[in-house]
C-alpha cells in the first residue's frame, strides 16, 4: 500500500486481538494553497518569530504559552508537556456495541481506514469484522493518536473497518442556544404542500462524484490563465433573498420548472392479450 499508517496496534475484542494500521481516509492535498511572496524580488516570503522589545528570535528558544488573563500566560516547555504525556498501548479495546442511530452525527469527526497486517492476524479480523456485521452495531473503543486519547466509533465497510474519531462531548455546542431565537412560524399548508412536491421531483441517488469546490475550481482556472500570461475572472453571483410576497408565485414557478426539466418517465410495453386456452 502505496500511503504510510497512521497509527499501528491492535484491535482488540475480549480474548481476540489481531495487528492493524490505521490509514487517513480523506485528503486535502487537491486544494489550492499559497505561499507568500513579494513582488518586487520574487522572492518567497520566510516568516521570522520576533520579539516586539528583543526583535528577531530562534523558534528553538520559544516555550509555548496558555493566556490567562489579558497579557497574563502560564508557560510551558517540553518537559511539562512530557509530563502530561499519555502513554499509548497501541491497543483499540472495544468497549461496547451501539446503534448507529445512537450517535449523534454532530459527534463524528476524521475517518480512518482500518486494515488487518498481513499473516496470522487476518483471521481474527475477519471474525471481528463479521460479528459485528452479524450483530448490526457500531464499536466503541478509544486509543492515544498523537499524544491525545480519542474516542471512536468503528463500521463495517466491504472487507475493512472504518475508524471515526468522536468529538468530545464539551466540543458541540447545544443546538438550542442557537435554535431557541428562532421564531414559531406555522408554515402555510398549500406551501408546504407545494415544496414537498418539489422535493419529490428532485429525488435523486446520492452521488458524491458530483460535488466540486467551485472557488477551488475557479483558482485552478485562474493559475492556468496566469501561466499562459492572460487573467481570468470567474462570477459566482448570490441568489437574490426570497420575497416574502410572492413566496407562493416562488413555489409555484419552482414546480413548473423542476417538472420542465425533468425527464420523460418511460411507458410500460403493452402486454398482449393472453391466448384462450385450448378445450381439452
Amino acid at each position: 500500500m502505496a500511503a504510510r499508517p497512521t497509527w499501528q496496534g491492535h484491535l482488540k475484542l475480549s480474548l481476540v486481538t489481531c495487528p492493524v494500521a490505521l490509514y487517513t481516509a480523506t485528503s486535502s492535498s487537491s486544494h489550492v494553497s499559497f505561499h507568500l511572496i513579494n513582488p518586487e524580488t520574487n522572492n518567497r516570503i520566510r516568516m521570522v518569530p520576533t520579539d516586539p522589545d528583543a526583535g528577531p528570535v530562534e523558534r528553538s528558544d520559544l516555550v509555548k504559552g496558555y493566556e490567562v488573563s489579558k497579557d497574563e500566560y502560564v508557560l510551558f516547555d517540553d518537559e511539562d508537556f512530557e509530563k502530561v504525556r499519555l502513554e499509548s498501548t497501541r491497543t483499540i479495546s472495544i468497549d461496547q456495541f451501539v446503534d448507529k442511530d445512537d450517535i449523534d452525527r454532530l459527534y463524528w469527526d476524521d475517518p480512518f481506514y482500518v486494515v488487518p497486517e498481513k499473516g496470522v492476524g487476518a483471521e481474527a479480523f475477519a471474525v471481528i469484522r463479521d460479528s459485528m456485521k452479524a450483530a448490526g452495531k457500531i464499536a466503541i473503543g478509544c486509543l492515544v493518536l498523537r499524544g491525545r486519547e480519542r474516542q471512536i466509533a468503528l463500521e463495517v465497510r466491504g472487507k475493512g473497518l472504518v475508524a471515526y474519531s468522536l468529538r468530545p462531548h464539551d466540543e458541540v455546542r447545544d443546538a438550542d442556544d442557537y435554535f431557541d431565537d428562532i421564531p414559531a412560524v406555522k408554515a402555510d399548508k398549500d406551501m408546504v404542500d407545494i415544496a414537498t412536491r418539489i422535493i419529490a421531483q428532485k429525488e435523486a441517488d446520492f452521488d458524491p462524484t458530483q460535488f466540486k469546490d467551485r472557488y477551488d475550481e475557479a483558482l485552478k482556472e485562474m493559475i492556468k490563465a496566469k501561466q499562459k500570461g492572460g487573467k481570468g475572472l470567474v462570477e459566482a453571483p448570490e441568489p437574490d433573498d426570497t420575497n416574502v410576497v410572492d413566496l407562493m408565485a416562488a413555489l409555484r414557478a419552482s414546480l413548473k420548472g423542476s417538472a420542465a426539466g425533468k425527464p420523460p418517465a418511460k411507458k410500460a410495453a403493452a402486454k398482449k392479450p393472453a391466448g384462450k386456452k385450448k378445450a381439452a
